[in-house]
């Protein structure tokens, strides 16, 4: 193969522009032509497709976000956006494509592969849902970007005497707040993995209260089945303490990533270019045990997402 492609699909992650500069650089290190496709599939199907060379890439490696733009695109999930697609890419000569995104990047990227178009999945996603590999690329950086708000939040808390319901990202995944949990010492985690009695979260902290706690944080995950503002209301009713909920959002998102972030896009976009140059058919690249790993992308996708029971039991151990 001599003629590939790479895009960012669906959420942005930190390590993102780390994974670009590897498949740019490892492609023209195999004497490779590789064009990015500006905003995902949604560009794709509208020809935002350029040639990239080794300076295209320089200085990228510490910023988050991605350089190459990335969305969502509805037009992509029909058959005919999906045949369209297939013809941009026959127009610019691309034989393959690096997919670097979440879930639904992955799927795109496998209809794709059933057309006939090999396609290596480059797991870029803040939620850690894939459950293939250990750790997807921007998850780290994430953790620790909720880390230090976890931290900023305890200091105005124990001033106030204030409990603090913090709203975390994830979709159905509950491991950014289940991680933050546990390095930032929350008094509770509340995933979607495990269903919660919301009078258990207030027995809780009026308990915390009662021994002389002057503060309790608490994560909420999305996808919880009661809301942020109906918890926090329920503790500041029983408790006669203020109780607030803060939505750090799209926070969550940006920021310099991490090393692990940047090691680990690096790693698996070259993995991803060079199984592309020996002609491999699709897969999913990812890390498993340390060690980096390619899957049939179509088998990857069909894997259960297990949830880490043993850490969830130790945040309320240790809390």
């Amino acid at each position: 193969m001599k003629r590939i492609g790479v895009l960012c699909s669906g959420g942005d992650a930190p390590g993102m522009n780390a994974a670009i500069r590897a498949a740019v650089r490892q492609a023209l290190s195999l004497d490779m032509e590789v064009f990015g496709i500006v905003q995902g599939y949604e560009g794709l199907l509208d020809g935002e497709i350029k040639s990239m060379q080794w300076r295209d890439v320089g200085d990228i490696l510490q910023r988050g976000g991605t350089i190459l733009r990335t969305a969502r695109s509805a037009r992509f999930r029909t058959e005919e956006g999906m045949q369209h697609g297939l013809k941009m890419l026959e127009t610019f000569g691309i034989e393959g494509l690096v997919v670097i995104g979440g879930d639904g990047s992955l799927h795109g990227g496998l209809e794709l592969s059933k057309m006939g178009v090999p396609v290596m999945g480059v797991p870029g996603t803040i939620d850690n849902d894939l459950a293939y590999t250990d750790f997807t690329i921007g998850f780290d950086t994430a953790v620790n970007t909720i880390l230090s708000l976890i931290c900023n939040i305890r200091d105005t808390s124990s001033a106030h005497d204030r409990t603090t319901v913090m709203e975390i990202m994830g979709r159905r995944c509950g491991d950014l707040a289940l991680y933050a949990g546990l390095a930032g010492g929350a008094d509770s985690v509340l995933v979607p993995e495990v269903k919660t009695d919301i009078n258990e979260v207030v027995r809780k902290v009026l308990e915390g209260q009662q021994t002389g706690k002057l503060h309790s944080i608490i994560l909420r995950a999305e996808g919880v089945e009661f809301s942020s503002d109906e918890l926090a209301g329920r503790i500041q009713d029983v408790t006669g303490r203020d109780a607030r909920v803060v939505v750090p959002g799209h926070i969550q998102r940006g920021g310099t990533p991490t090393a692990n972030d940047r090691i680990l896009a690096s790693l698996t976009a070259s993995k991803a270019v060079k199984l592309l140059y020996d002609d491999e058919p699709s897969k999913a690249i990812g890390t498993v045990r340390g060690e980096i790993i390619a899957m049939d992308l179509e088998e990857a996708l069909n894997v259960e997402k297990t949830f880490d029971m043993d850490m969830y039991n130790l945040v309320n151990t240790l809390s």
